[in-house]
C-alpha cells in the first residue's frame, strides 16, 4: 500500500494602525510550512496512518496504545515505531483536554515522561517532523507508547487525532 501525506500550514496576519496625516503603518507576516512524505520508512517518508474521532467521559482517561493496538481504516494493526505527524482538534465546545503522561509506558518523544498539555475546547495541535528527519518521535511497544488524552470534571469530550508514522 502507498501512502503519500502533505501538511501544510499557513498563518496570514496584517497589522495596521492609522497615524496622523493619513499615513497607516502596516505590519505583515506570512508564515507557511509545507511538509511532503512520500511512502517509505526513511527521511521524507512515512508508510503507516491512524485516525479517529474519539470520545471521552468525564473525569476518565483515554490512553492510546500508539504501537500494537489501534487498527487502521483497512483493519490492519498501526505499529509505528516512530511517529512523523501528530494532530490533535478538541472538538468539544466546553471542555479541556490535557494529553500526555500517561500513568504506564508514557510515550516521552514529545512531552517527555511527565509533561503535559492543555488543549482548549475547539483547539488544534499539529506536531510535525521536517522532511529531512529521519528519526522523528520514537515508539517503542511496551516501553514508550502510551498518549493520554484525559477529560477533566464536566460533560464527555470529543477529540480527532491523526498519526502518521513509519514502520521500520
Amino acid at each position: 500500500m502507498a501512502l503519500t501525506t502533505t501538511v501544510d500550514i499557513s498563518i496570514a496576519t496584517k497589522h495596521t494602525k492609522p497615524l496622523d496625516l493619513n499615513t497607516t503603518p502596516v505590519s505583515e507576516l506570512p508564515f507557511t510550512e509545507r511538509i511532503k512524505l512520500a511512502t517509505g520508512t526513511g527521511a521524507g517518508k512515512a508508510d503507516r496512518v491512524w485516525f479517529d474521532s474519539r470520545t471521552v467521559n468525564a473525569s476518565t482517561n483515554d490512553d492510546l496504545d500508539l504501537v500494537g493496538s489501534l487498527l487502521d481504516a483497512f483493519g490492519d494493526t498501526f505499529s509505528p515505531v516512530r511517529l512523523k505527524v501528530l494532530a490533535l482538534r478538541n472538538t468539544s465546545p466546553s471542555q479541556v483536554l490535557t494529553v500526555g503522561a500517561a500513568a504506564a509506558d508514557p510515550w516521552e518523544a514529545f512531552l517527555g515522561a511527565t509533561g503535559t498539555m492543555i488543549i482548549r475546547p475547539g483547539a488544534t495541535v499539529i506536531l510535525v517532523a521536517g522532511e529531512a528527519d529521519a528519526t522523528a518521535y520514537v515508539c517503542a511497544a511496551a516501553d514508550t507508547d502510551k498518549l493520554r488524552v484525559a477529560n477533566g470534571a464536566g460533560g464527555s469530550a470529543t477529540y480527532d487525532i491523526v498519526l502518521i508514522g513509519v514502520s521500520a
